[in-house]
Parts: C-alpha cells; structure tokens; sequence
C-alpha cells in the first residue's frame, strides 16, 4: 500500500503539488529526503515502490530512489531525472544498481545533502528563463543612479514585467523611501545577512515589501550590517530565479561584496554627467566596474550647471570612456515634489524620465525580462 506525504501545506484541491516523488522503505532515509524537500520548500509525494497510478512515475519532475528500493523499481519505464540515494560510500554495487534503473545520478548522504536542496528547489520553483539583471551605477556621487534604478523598476513593472529592485549601496538610505515605502511590511537586507546556500526564490519574492507593482530589497535606518559575499550571491541567484527584471542600484566603490552583485548582472549602465571633470571621474569607476562586469554603457545627462566651461556631448563623453551609449538622459523638474507627493520617480507617465526607461526596455531583445 503506497501513501502520500506533504511537506507543508498540502496542496488545494486540483493543485499540482510540483515536488519530487520518493521511493523508498527506509524510515531514516525518508526522514532526511522530507527534511530536505522542507528546506527546499517541496512537497514531495511518497511511495514504497512505482505508483500505482498511472502516469506517477513518468511525470513527477524529479524521482529520488532509495537504494533499498532499487529492486522495486527496476522494471519501471526509463526516464530522466531519476537520482538513487544511498548512505553507505563504500558499497561499489551502488553503481551497478544505478545503471540497472537508469538514474542519472547517485547520491550519498550526508555529503551530498546541499546539492540534493539545489536540485529539489529547482524542481519546486520551476527553471526558466532567467530574470534580466540590469545594474545602475554612479559615474560621480549625486548623479541620479539611484533614481534611474527606481525609474527602471517602475517602468518595467509598469510594463506587466515581474520586476525585483535590489538596493545594493549601504550607505544610500534606502531605495524604499526614494518609493515611498519606508514603512512597509516586509523584510530589508539585515534579515538575509546570514544567508548560505540556497535561497528560495519565491520565498524571497513573498517576504519583500510591495511597492508599485514591484518587490523591493532595501536597506533599514537601523546601525550598519555587515552583508557577507555569500549572501548577496544567494540572494542575488535567487531573485534571478524568478524570471522577469531585476534593476540592481550600486555604489560607486567596487569592493568583495559589489563584486558579487556586478557578477550577477546582465548588463550595467554607468551615469555621467556629460562633463569633463565628471567623465575623469567616472573612468575609474568603470574600469573598477569592468574588470567584473563585461556589459557596461554609458548613459548621459547634462551637467547641473548649463553655462559650465567643460561641457561635453554624450557621444564624446562615452568615447572618452571607451563604452558604449546607452542614452541621454534628459532632467525632469519636480521630481522631489512629484516624490513628497507619493510618485516614485518614473511614475509620470509622460514624464522624461519615464519615457527613457520605456525606451530602454523596449530596445531590449524580444521575450528578454518576460516571465510571470
């Protein structure tokens, strides 16, 4: 007689629950696979030997056998995404019992304990399509990178694009109240900072305050954080995961932990005043930036003083930093009162800025940020 146990909350009626199917008789090797299908956030179905309905073992996405339970299976239809799991390192047969029910690996706990989460988390929420990472840097403090990231968020999300911003600059007050949203429930950086491993990205995506039809990841007015490395790349592959856009605001110094977030990235755009004094500047934050990041360009902006001797056009700003132009980026007035008035930058429709960021993702190749 089979049974079928779920790891957390069972599935509504008509809902495919999407998790592994588990083969085996083994109570302690059970108890570790539902350990490791909860950390994962899967909800496996369980089974002491091949389903017997129809179609069970050929459509579960990921089918992990106990090595007691490998006779059992040995008849059953070839098919991919079968992993034997065992205990015993020193048992030379294991080999051979994979081979004679097809499993495309075998796994040996508890050594393999973390790829075996990879692998069911996968399965749990789905592989597809990347989400598209753009990055928005500085060339010079007070360029108005923070706000183009904002704008980029919001137009995207606008678009009906599943959309993530991730304020990755500490010391920028957080993007949350550049949206309005300092008061918002859910969690900001100092709840991931101890992040290992692998982050569920749906759980991410759940935990994030909304705003604007997008999730935010920003920084608390709380002390300091330290956010290791391995965090931000956890959170970072996370939100990735999910599909759709991800705009990532970075600071202008290139450091162990922005490195991880420029690694991630798709493409990164770098805001320059289109000054000679700002483009000299800029050159070293680009070449911090590109020694990580292969995709970087150069968006303009004219400079905040009209009548300033050392005006540059955008062509000639983004020659003199060898990178290629990405736009000019014209002023927008009554973006601070548009912001006190509870419009996020970007949110005037017909507003330049917006019009920009509309362009941007429009140029973008088709299906590129796509995902629901």
């Amino acid at each position: 007689m089979s049974e079928v146990i779920a790891c957390g909350t069972p599935p509504s009626s008509g809902e495919q629950a999407g998790g592994p199917l588990i083969v085996t008789e083994d109570v302690d090797l059970l108890d570790d696979l539902l350990r490791l299908c909860a950390a994962a956030g899967a909800r496996p179905e369980v089974h002491h030997g091949v389903p017997e309905r129809r179609g069970g073992w050929e459509s579960a996405p990921l089918v992990l056998v106990g090595d007691d339970a490998a006779d059992r299976v040995r008849g059953a239809t070839r098919r991919r995404g079968v992993v034997l799991v065992g205990r015993d390192q020193d048992d030379p047969g294991v080999w051979r019992r994979a081979v004679e029910i097809g499993a495309d690996d075998v796994l040996v706990l508890p050594d393999g304990e973390q790829w075996l989460v990879d692998r069911i988390a996968d399965v749990a929420e789905g592989v597809g399509r990347p989400a598209l990472t753009v990055g928005v840097i500085g060339g010079r403090g007070g360029a108005g990178a923070s706000t183009l990231a904002c704008a980029l968020a919001v137009t995207a999300a606008r678009s009906g694009r599943r959309t993530m911003l991730v304020d990755a600059d500490p010391l920028g007050g957080g993007l949350d109240v550049l949206l309005g949203g300092e008061t918002a429930e859910g969690l900001r950086w100092p709840a991931f900072a101890r992040s290992r491993g692998r982050v569920g990205g749906g759980a991410l995506e759940e935990s994030l305050p909304a705003l604007h039809d997008l999730r935010v990841l920003s920084w608390d007015r709380g002390d300091a954080v330290a956010i290791a490395p391995e965090a931000v790349r956890a959170v970072l592959a996370a939100a990735r995961r999910r599909g759709g856009v991800v705009v990532v605001d970075l600071p202008r110094r290139v450091d162990e932990v922005v490195a991880e977030s420029l690694a991630q990235l798709d493409l990164g755009l770098l805001l320059v005043p289109a000054e000679l004094r700002a483009v000299a500047g800029a050159r070293r934050v680009a070449s911090a930036a590109g020694m990580v990041l292969r995709d970087l360009r150069v968006v303009a902006t004219p400079g905040p003083d009209p009548c300033a001797g050392d005006k540059l056009d955008a062509d000639e700003a983004a020659r003199l930093l060898g990178l290629p132009l990405a736009g000019v980026l014209p002023w927008e007035h009554g973006l601070r009162a548009a912001g006190r008035g509870g419009r996020p930058p970007g949110g005037a429709v017909r507003g330049p800025l917006a019009r920009f960021c509309t362009a941007f993702w429009e140029r973008l190749p088709a299906g590129a940020g796509e995902g629901a």
